[in-house]
């Protein structure tokens, strides 16, 4: 028996060397697959557990299994679970007393990075409240926006960020909105102290009744997104993507005993799912930073021992250029889990940095279809794999760039696109994959509803997104279609862009979109702007409007003046030359101006300057 079974282990080794030898990624493929297994298990049977088992649930077991283990470390401090658990019960206690919250009241959090994030988000759940996530760079007609869409009636402030609620304030309180800020006092009419009430409240555990109610489809938070145009979306995050989010650090092969550096805004779904939530999923202790610096990153992994980082494309660069030291390769982080990266980016920080796993991801917050990296193939974001493919169906399509849709047969149905040929990702709406659309905005979730794609009315949830699958499986993002480009990891949506600069006293129309520009990551914004008859360009109020109503990132760096702006025999402006010419003014012959940050105006763009920017003398 014993001959027998050492022959099948040996007979079996010597398979799984073949198939590696022939496939280099068998084995990650394996390990992958067999952790997704796993993982689908286990979201199947909190489906069906009896009360629901949430994301909460799974911290408060981590409480009782180990209290005094490190679960936050933040400037200096150091918070337990059991203390950052009663620093949520008090949370709860005050904000039931002074907000009247009951199951199901959505509230706003208009906060930096900081613990009170996360003892006022787990405060919320325990009270089946839903937290909206508003990003602290907005202001003015954009923060009202993003606050009502959600239907929120109390919202939370950081003191730093007072004199941007202080602006809307009028609004809030017209509609009955009650404002809470983290101060021990507020001598401003309308706005609540809440510090105090949280310090005096009790910090004994309250009752699983207060979110009786609470279930696997309810809604745990809203996150903002910025798609194809108009305002910020709040996409609608249920307590089953918070899972699915959660496990992604699973799925890279983290565990408990990693410590993970999070230095990305906790309002985007990145450092808020995949970095906080998948902390508590895996029980482990996270070392988060109000920002990301790049001169202080790899000392802070030293000196808190950081195994798992997370990253966007730019932060990488950013790190990159930091000056070469003698112990960059000094440091215990074994993974980065991200998104972004350039393929250059992406080998040179693994040549100055270390044999650190990559983990590039491609993925959208209200999406139904993503891509993990398992192998550390370099510029890819995924691979194709059949068990993926099968719970979670998806195709790529055949996409018109010039008419901005996808290409149909005479019967009306999408393309599917060739391998190796770039196409339109789309993912199947199904009761596993679902598409659950933006809060208030039904037009909006139609519009990422596409139909009749591979056969009469199946459904399919539409990235905007254009990919391509080569013939090793792998996938690679290729390009962002429509109205929205990226800019230093945020998304900026161009008719929002447009609105404001139309504006300003001197603008007629506003066509905005993003360009490339050597060295950086995504795309920077542009506009190609007509002017009011009898008016010049007027550099200094044209600044002062964008950089008072829209947050840096969204700002258009290159204003390009034109007679006429070109259209589509759909009215629709066209962009796809105006993309490809960029702002090279030795190309371009139209009036080009630059944003100049430390003259605090648009000025001419001179081939000085031009030449300064590609040769990043100038920083963007």
């Amino acid at each position: 028996m014993l001959v027998w079974f050492t022959a099948l282990a040996g007979l079996a080794a010597l398979l799984f060397l073949l198939l590696q030898t022939l496939s280099p990624y068998f084995g990650d493929e394996c390990a992958y697959i067999l952790r997704s297994i796993k993982l689908g298990i286990r979201l199947t049977k909190y489906k069906k557990a009896k009360p629901f088992y949430s994301i909460l649930d799974c911290f408060l077991d981590a409480v009782k299994r180990r209290p005094g283990k490190i679960f936050l470390h933040f400037e200096g401090r150091d918070y337990s679970y059991e203390q950052v658990d009663k620093q949520s019960n008090k949370v709860a206690r005050a904000l039931q007393a002074e907000a009247q919250l009951k199951e199901g009241d959505t509230v706003a959090l208009f906060l930096s990075n900081e613990p009170y994030v996360v003892w006022i988000w787990l405060g919320l759940a325990k009270l089946g409240c839903p937290a909206a996530l508003l990003n602290f760079n907005i202001r003015s007609k954009s923060l009202l926006h993003c606050f009502s869409c959600c239907g929120a009636k109390v919202i939370i402030v950081s003191p730093e960020l007072q004199d941007a609620v202080e602006e809307v304030l009028p609004t809030l309180r017209e509609q009955g909105i009650s404002v809470f800020i983290l101060s021990e006092s507020c001598s401003i009419q309308g706005i609540d102290s809440l510090s105090n009430k949280i310090s005096q409240a009790s910090d004994q555990p309250l009752s699983r009744d207060l979110r009786a109610n609470v279930n696997i489809r309810s809604t745990a938070l809203y996150i903002y997104t910025s798609g194809t145009t108009g305002l910020p979306k709040a996409a609608v995050v249920t307590h089953e993507r918070v899972w699915a989010a959660s496990f992604i650090q699973a799925a890279c092969g983290i565990t408990a005993e990693d410590i993970f550096y999070i230095n990305l805004p906790l309002y985007h779904s990145a450092g808020f799912l995949i970095g906080l939530s998948g902390a508590i999923e895996r029980g482990m202790t996270v070392i988060l930073k109000r920002k990301f610096s790049a001169s202080q990153f790899w000392d802070d992994c030293r000196k808190h021992n950081v195994t798992v980082m997370q990253y966007i494309g730019e932060t990488m660069r950013y790190l990159c250029n930091t000056a070469k030291k003698d112990n960059d390769k000094t440091h215990k982080v074994r993974v980065a889990i991200g998104n972004g990266i350039r393929t250059d980016v992406w080998s040179e920080f693994l040549s100055r940095f270390g044999d650190i796993k990559v983990r590039e991801l491609y993925a959208a917050t209200e999406g139904n279809i993503g891509f993990i990296n398992y192998t550390s193939k370099i510029g890819a974001v995924g691979r194709v794999n059949f068990v993926h493919r099968f719970f979670f169906p998806y195709t790529l399509i055949k996409f018109d760039i010039e008419k901005e849709e996808p290409v149909r047969n005479a019967e009306g149905l999408c393309i599917e696109a060739a391998r190796g040929e770039t196409g339109l990702l789309v993912g199947k709406i199904t009761r596993r994959s679902p598409f659950v659309g933006y809060a208030g905005n039904q037009q909006q979730t139609e519009k990422k509803r596409l139909r009749d794609v591979l056969k009469k009315g199946d459904l399919y949830f539409n990235t905007g997104d254009l990919l391509r699958f080569d013939h090793e499986n792998f996938v690679y993002f290729q390009d962002r279609v429509g109205d929205t480009f990226r800019w230093k990891g945020e998304n900026v949506a161009t008719s929002e862009v447009a609105d404001i600069l139309t504006t300003a006293p001197c603008i007629l129309e506003a066509n905005v979109y993003g360009v490339k520009v050597e060295g950086h990551e995504g795309r920077i914004g542009m506009a190609a702007v007509t002017l009011k008859e009898g008016q010049d360009f007027d550099c200094e109020a044209t600044y002062k409007q964008v950089t008072s109503y829209l947050p840096v990132y969204a700002r258009p760096r290159f204003i390009r003046i034109q007679p006429c702006l070109e259209m589509t025999g759909t009215f629709k402006m066209k962009k796809v030359r105006l993309v490809e010419e960029g702002f090279n003014p030795a190309h371009v012959k139209d009036p080009l101006f630059f944003l100049d940050s430390e003259k605090k105006t648009y000025v001419p763009l001179t081939e000085e300057i031009y030449r300064a920017i590609i040769s990043l003398e100038i920083k963007l």
